[in-house]
């Protein structure tokens, strides 16, 4: 049925078709919270007459949903004060594979201010396409998804404690039709799946891990694209589940495997006149020099913004020579040992950046690539070389951060990001993945370091 009006789901709730509506929106990690109402509590909070409020906490707590410290916008000290839950309308939709299910997106509001929460993921990433807007630009995007699916449920993985799980496929099949089509039960209730909540699929393929898929979804507005997609990560997992099945996003599952990635595709458009303004045929680029200056800006802030398109310790197991995944920030035309590939031509032409992988959070993500885009056509930085040869073996190329900790020194120090974003949200986002990186350097002892250690030491 895809996206549909509040008054359909008025008519709907009337017939008893509609009977719960569940109201999320993206943490920091990019995973939806909130909470499911019955459909006559939601069309009160539609209309202002209730209120809709979740607890602060959700934008400061870890893996574990647990509250961690040193933040200042919330926290023990402040009580974890709740925020309003204000729906997106233009996000409701019927979930098919939830009986009498609606499902709606909401923004965090201060209610101190009635403003958008600052930190939250929704506000850092409308705040980049205003940004853009005041300079009468607007971007096109998609974000290619990849995970592995197994055999195991999400249960039996856990118990395993993710070891010895069973792969959909048991040899690398990357786009072999055989066994997309031994697949093609699952990865076809997906397509559907999305179709009927007003996702729009391309394609689907097997990649080269084992059981490793990609769906590959329409590219559309930034806002847009980055609610698609945290809609759709959830929602595999939910439909795999539900078909007693697992499938991971992490960036880098296990060692001797491929990683998974999340290739940003965007392109630039006039805000006035609704025209593509990437392409250029008379430059060797094919690169315009509006678009030729952002490419720069992505170039030229690719470390500071590194954080906000890998969040997590396994983000950076991905970054490996010869692996298609990058390890220096430069661009090439369709050069896949490249951190930034362009492809297409006249309207289709874009860059794709593949700095980020599949545990991005599409909002930072795209808030990222954004921002440091515009920093270059701020700067008028000049269009920059395309490169020719194999990226990975060139030791003179800016390197993409091979650890966290130093993804973390290069956001915490960046005046780009703190002019971009506030220096509010950028402390906020620092106090995070500091966090998370103490949790692992600090709280946590590895299998690696009991085998390695544990009788030899």
């Amino acid at each position: 049925m895809s996206v549909i009006s509040i008054e359909k789901l008025e008519e709907m709730v009337r017939d008893g078709s509609i009977k719960t509506v569940v109201c999320a929106m993206p943490d920091l990690w990019g995973r939806l919270v909130g909470k499911r109402l019955t459909a006559k509590s939601f069309l009160q909070c539609a209309s202002g007459a209730e209120g809709l409020h979740a607890s602060s906490y959700l934008f400061c707590a870890d893996m574990e949903m647990e509250p961690r410290p040193g933040y200042k916008l919330t926290g023990w000290e402040q009580g974890f004060q709740d925020c309003a839950m204000k729906p997106d309308l233009g996000t409701l939709r019927v979930v098919s594979w939830m009986p009498q299910t609606a499902f709606v997106l909401c923004d965090a509001i201060d209610e101190s201010t009635g403003e958008l929460l600052a930190i939250s993921p929704r506000a850092i990433l409308k705040r980049q396409i205003e940004r853009a807007q005041r300079q009468n630009l607007e971007f096109k995007c998609a974000t290619e998804l990849e995970f592995f699916t197994y055999r195991d449920t999400y249960e039996e993985a856990w118990a395993k404690r993710y070891r010895g799980l069973v792969p959909t496929s048991h040899y690398r099949a990357d786009y072999h039709i055989l066994q997309s089509t031994r697949d093609e039960e699952t990865i076809a209730k997906i397509r559907d799946a999305m179709t009927d909540a007003g996702i729009e699929v391309e394609n689907a393929k097997t990649e080269w891990g084992l059981g490793q898929q990609e769906i590959a979804l329409r590219y559309t507005d930034v806002l847009e694209m980055a609610d698609r997609h945290v809609m759709y990560k959830t929602w595999v997992k939910e439909l795999m589940s539900g078909r007693g099945m697992s499938a991971t996003f992490m960036a880098k599952p296990f060692i001797d495997e491929v990683g998974s990635s999340c290739h940003i595709h965007i392109s630039m458009w006039d805000k006035a006149t609704g025209e593509a303004i990437s392409y250029d045929p008379y430059t060797e680029s094919n690169m315009s020099k509006q678009f030729g200056s952002f490419v720069a800006g992505m170039i030229d802030g690719g470390a500071d913004y590194t954080w906000m398109q890998a969040p997590s310790v396994n983000s950076y197991k991905r970054y490996r020579k010869a692996s298609f995944a990058p390890v220096h920030f430069v661009v090439g035309k369709d050069n896949r040992t490249c951190g930034f590939r362009l492809v297409g031509h006249d309207k289709s032409f874009r860059v794709e950046s593949r700095i980020p992988g599949a545990d991005t959070n599409p909002y930072l993500a795209l808030a990222a690539v954004i921002s440091s885009g515009l920093d270059g056509v701020d700067a008028n930085l000049p269009t920059p070389e395309v490169y020719t040869s194999n990226a990975y073996e060139d030791p003179d190329l800016p390197r993409v951060p091979y650890t966290m900790r130093a993804a973390i020194a290069a956001f915490a120090k960046s005046a780009k990001v703190r002019d971009a974003l506030s220096a509010t949200v950028q402390e906020h986002l620092l106090n995070f993945a500091e966090n998370e990186l103490d949790a692992f350097e600090q709280e946590t002892v590895t299998d690696w370091e009991v085998m390695r250690y544990f009788e030899r030491v």
